[in-house]
């Protein structure tokens, strides 16, 4: 199977197998605990809290181990101060469903799948305590002006809170130059485990643990912390990036030239560099994901997490994309290990698929 869905989830690298390996064998202490054992768990936690700090640009003390992006997403919006939310139509549910639960403003996207942060300054009201802009989209890849609405949020005395569980190992992040105040990661999307995640709580910040039982993480997260995950997400946080762009851009063109009536969402505005999001005229993406898949490719109609949904996905419909094309839509990942081989062969399986399908449409003509 060639694998072109790493935005859902990646292989873990051997280097993070390894990590977590020697994690299982050689630190099997409770880091809470102040014998020999314990204390070794809890030095391999610091250490992999500093890996996952330099990854991020901040201070190891920043940083709050959670059990993956979406834990992050909700102690970040749920544990902030009472108060109103603002955030945008894009976000990742974990995001929606949390915000949901507080007085929350949803703003619009545009046609690109971008914010406008004068959308975000007029959704301001002198309650506003959080506002919540994700980095990297993980249906299109479109980045978000984060750093602009950061701006805006101190000017409001809001917080700034930005999913990045899709940016972080595809692209550098520098939370300091964001400017956020809170910012999440999932380990299992640059080749960590499942299971394991961050939140980066900056240095000041007032935030209510919303796991309650213990003392861990600072007060911030109750519950022994995970400490193979945690190490094995050091090792892959200190991985170099993997190079997609140019794989991406070739991929993209190949498709461009040999295929008809296909639209690439978000294709004129700055994106992670390892994503493709493709509607493709006249099919339907089930069947052309099923087709792929038999045919030995591994690519996705959005969002894993949305799987089994009957209607189109939320982030093509906020950017008004057509609900028959948003149906059409696809997602192409590529990550660690894709190949120029791959990419070619995978142009070529799509070809020959979509061809198929559109010839048994009818509503394609």
């Amino acid at each position: 199977m060639r694998y072109f869905d790493h935005n859902a989830t990646t292989p873990v690298a051997p280097e993070a197998l390894a990590a977590f390996s020697r994690a299982c064998t050689d630190f099997y202490g409770n880091p809470s605990s102040i014998h020999t054992s314990g204390q070794q768990a809890r030095h391999a936690v610091e250490e992999a809290r500093a890996s996952v700090a330099a990854m991020l640009g901040c201070a190891p003390r920043e940083v709050v181990f959670t059990s993956g992006g979406t834990e992050a997403d909700n102690l970040a919006i749920l544990g902030a101060p009472a108060g109103h939310v603002i955030t945008t139509a894009i976000e990742h549910p974990a995001v929606l469903a949390a915000a949901g639960l507080r007085n929350a403003t949803v703003v619009r996207v545009d046609g690109s799948g971008r914010v406008d942060p004068d959308e975000i300054r007029r959704a301001l009201r002198p309650d506003t305590k959080l506002i919540s802009v994700m980095h990297a989209n993980n249906e299109t890849g479109v980045l978000q002006p984060v750093a602009e609405i950061a701006a805006i949020a101190r000017e409001a005395g809001a917080l700034m809170h930005s999913d990045g569980v899709q940016a972080a190992g595809r692209i550098p992040v520098d939370v300091r130059a964001l400017g956020v105040d809170l910012y999440s990661i999932s380990g299992h999307k640059f080749n960590a485990p499942k299971g394991v995640g961050a939140l980066y709580v900056r240095e000041g910040v007032k935030l209510a643990a919303r796991q309650v039982g213990g003392r861990h993480e600072r007060e911030r997260r109750a519950g022994t912390e995970n400490v193979p995950g945690i190490v094995a997400m050091a090792a892959a946080a200190a991985l170099p990036r993997p190079v997609t762009q140019p794989l991406r851009d070739r991929f993209e063109q190949l498709v461009l030239e040999r295929i008809p009536d296909v639209v690439i969402h978000g294709r004129n505005v700055p994106r992670v560099p390892n994503t493709s999001c493709l509607g493709f005229h006249g099919i339907e993406a089930e069947a052309l994901v099923i087709a792929l898949d038999l045919a030995g490719f591994a690519v996705s109609t959005g969002a894993a997490c949305s799987s089994g949904a009957t209607r189109p996905s939320h982030v093509l419909e906020a950017m008004g994309v057509p609900p028959a094309l948003a149906r059409a839509t696809i997602r192409v990942s590529m990550g660690r290990g894709t190949t120029p081989e791959d990419v070619e062969s995978l142009v070529q399986a799509l070809e020959t698929a979509v061809a198929r399908l559109r010839k048994l449409s009818p509503a394609y003509a």
